[in-house]
C-alpha cells in the first residue's frame, strides 16, 4: 500500500491519457468504449479508495499511507491523508463512477467529455491528498481546466459567459493564496505542509493601511487564503458566479460541481486556516459568522423567487455551505464535525437533486419550474425520488441532511447565540422554497400536452439514484460512520487551535 493514494488519484488521470492517445473515431463504439474506460477507471479509483478505508486508523491523528519521494527543484511529492481528508477522497471516488453513469446520454465529443471528467477528479483527489504547498496549489488550480471546458464546450446557450466567469473568479481569489504561499515558503524555509502546520507564524499587533490587525502576519495569511476558499465555496457576497455555472453547465458538471469542487473549499479552511494562522482566524472569526449567516437567509430568499430549477438548487448549495463555514469557524468538535458531515451529505443530496433536474431535462429539454406540473401522474419512481432527496435537503429527521445542519447549529449555539437565531430560520426557508419547487413541478392536474407522453425513469436511472439513496439514509440514521472516523483529527485540531488562540474563544462569542 506504499503507493495507494498515487494509485487512486492517477488512475483516471492514466485512462483520460489512454483515451487521447488510443481511441479513434466517434462512432456509436467509439463512444461506447470512451465512457466504458471511464468507468472503469473511476470504479477502479474507488475500489481502491476502500482499501484506505478498511486500512485507516481513526485514532491516529498523524497522516497516513504517506508517500514522499524527491519531485523538481528541490520539492517533494508528498501525499497523505487523515480523519479530515478521507471522507473528500471517498465522497469524489464514491460519486464519479455515477457521474460518469449520468452521462450515458451524451453523444458530442464523447471521448473529449470523459478525457475532462477523468482529469477533473485527478485535480480534486490531489487537492485533498497533497501535503505539499506547491503540489496542493497546482492540484487546486489544474482543476479550473477542466471544469472550465466542461461548462464551455458542452453548456447551455450562455455557456461561454458562465465558463469565464467562474474561471475568472476562482483564479483571482487563488492569486492572492499563491503570494501567501511564497511568504510562508521565505518565513519557514519549507512547504511541507504537516510541518507547516506546526509552525508559529508571526501573530504580533501590525497596522496595514490605518487598520490595526491583532493577529499580525497571520491575519493577513489568513486573508489571503480566506479570499481563495470563499470564492470556492463559495460564501456570500463572492458567490455569483455559482448560479450561472450551474446553469449553463451539462447534468454531470452540475453534479461535480456541487458534489464536490465546493468542497475544496471547505477542506481549504480546515487543513490551513485553523491550524496555520489561528491568530488571523480568530480575529476575523466575527465577521466570518454572520457572513454565514447572511448567506444562509439572504440566498434562501433568493432561491424562493427563482424560475430555473437549477439556479434555485444553486442558491440553495451557497445556503448550506454558509451553515458549514458557520461550523467550522465554531472551532468546537460539534461545529467542525458537523461542518465536515454537512460537506459529505450535501455532496450527496445536492448531487442527486441536479441528477434529478436532469432526468427530466432530457425529456424535456427546459428546466423552467413553470413548464412543468402533474409529474406524479406519468412518473410515480421520479416523484419519489425528488421527494427523498428534496425532504433530506430540507434536513428531514433520518436522513443525513439533518445531521449536518443540527450538530453545526449546535457548535454555533455555544460561540455566538444571535448567529444561531438567524441561522436556524434558513431551516425553515429552505423548507419553503423546497416544498414550493416540489409541489410546482410533481403535483396538481397533467395539462400541458407536451408531458402527457412523458416517461418514467430507465433502469440506468434508478441505478444512479440508488447508492445515493442507501448513502443518505445511512449517514441518517448511523452519523457514527463519519464521525467515528473524522472525531479524533478534529478533537486534535480543535484542541490546537484553542492552544494557539487562548482568547479565541472569547473573542468570536463578541
Amino acid at each position: 500500500m506504499n503507493n495507494l493514494l498515487s494509485l487512486i488519484t492517477f488512475t483516471p488521470a492514466v485512462a483520460a491519457i489512454i483515451l487521447a492517445l488510443f481511441l479513434r473515431g466517434n462512432d456509436a463504439a467509439a463512444q461506447r468504449n470512451a465512457k466504458y474506460l471511464a468507468l472503469l477507471a473511476t470504479t477502479i479509483s474507488f475500489a481502491a479508495s476502500l482499501l484506505l478505508l478498511v486500512g485507516f486508523d481513526p485514532a491516529n491523528t498523524a497522516m497516513q499511507f504517506v508517500e514522499e519521494r524527491p519531485w523538481i527543484m528541490g520539492l517533494n511529492y508528498k501525499m497523505g491523508v487523515d480523519g479530515i481528508s478521507l471522507p473528500f477522497v471517498l465522497l469524489t471516488t464514491f460519486l464519479m463512477p455515477i457521474t460518469i453513469l449520468s452521462t450515458w446520454a451524451v453523444t458530442d465529443r464523447v471521448k473529449d467529455y470523459m478525457i475532462a471528467f477523468l482529469l477533473l477528479e485527478t485535480m480534486i483527489l490531489g487537492v485533498f491528498c497533497a501535503l505539499d504547498l506547491v503540489l496542493f496549489y497546482l492540484f487546486f488550480e489544474a482543476g479550473l481546466i477542466p471544469m472550465f471546458l466542461i461548462i464551455g464546450i458542452w453548456g447551455g446557450m450562455n455557456r461561454i459567459y458562465a465558463a469565464f466567469k467562474f474561471f475568472l473568479y476562482t483564479f483571482l481569489g487563488s492569486v492572492l493564496m499563491l503570494v501567501a504561499m511564497i511568504g510562508m515558503f521565505v518565513m519557514a524555509g519549507t512547504t511541507d505542509i504537516p510541518m507547516l502546520m506546526v509552525f508559529d507564524f508571526p501573530a504580533e499587533p501590525m497596522t496595514v493601511l490605518g487598520i490595526t490587525l491583532a493577529g499580525g502576519v497571520q491575519t493577513l495569511l489568513f486573508l489571503a487564503f480566506f479570499a481563495s476558499f470563499a470564492v470556492k465555496m463559495p460564501m456570500w457576497p463572492v458567490h455569483t458566479w455559482l448560479p450561472d455555472a450551474h446553469v449553463q453547465a451539462p447534468t454531470a458538471g452540475s453534479v461535480l460541481l456541487a458534489a464536490v469542487l465546493l468542497k475544496m473549499g471547505g477542506y481549504g479552511l480546515l487543513r490551513f486556516s485553523l491550524p496555520m494562522f489561528p491568530a488571523g482566524a480568530a480575529e476575523m472569526t466575527t465577521i466570518i459568522l454572520w457572513m454565514s449567516a447572511i448567506a444562509i437567509v439572504y440566498t434562501s430568499l433568493v432561491a424562493l423567487v427563482q424560475t430555473d430549477m437549477k439556479k434555485l438548487i444553486a442558491y440553495s448549495s451557497v445556503a448550506h455551505m454558509g451553515y458549514v463555514t458557520m461550523g467550522i469557524f465554531a472551532a468546537n468538535q460539534q461545529g467542525v464535525d458537523g461542518a465536515i458531515f454537512q460537506m459529505i451529505s450535501h455532496g450527496f443530496i445536492s448531487g442527486a437533486l441536479f441528477l434529478c433536474v436532469g432526468v427530466i431535462y432530457d425529456r424535456m429539454h427546459t428546466r423552467e419550474i413553470g413548464a412543468y406540473g402533474g409529474l406524479v401522474t406519468r412518473m410515480p419512481a421520479y416523484a419519489m425520488v425528488f421527494m427523498f432527496f428534496t425532504l433530506a435537503n430540507v434536513g428531514l429527521p433520518g436522513t443525513s441532511g439533518f445531521v449536518g445542519e443540527f450538530l453545526t447549529l449546535m457548535g454555533i449555539f455555544q460561540v455566538n447565540t444571535w448567529v444561531a437565531v438567524v441561522a436556524t430560520s434558513g431551516v425553515i426557508l429552505s423548507a419553503a422554497y423546497a416544498l414550493w419547487l416540489y409541489r410546482r413541478v410533481t403535483f396538481g392536474a397533467l395539462v400541458k400536452e407536451s408531458l402527457k407522453s412523458i416517461t418514467d425513469m430507465s433502469r440506468r436511472e434508478r441505478a444512479i439514484f440508488a447508492p445515493l439513496i442507501l448513502m443518505t439514509l445511512l449517514l441518517g440514521v448511523y452519523p457514527a460512520a463519519v464521525t467515528d472516523l473524522i472525531g479524533p483529527s478534529v478533537a486534535a485540531l480543535v484542541t490546537d487551535y484553542a492552544a494557539s488562540v487562548p482568547q479565541a474563544a472569547e473573542a468570536a462569542t463578541h
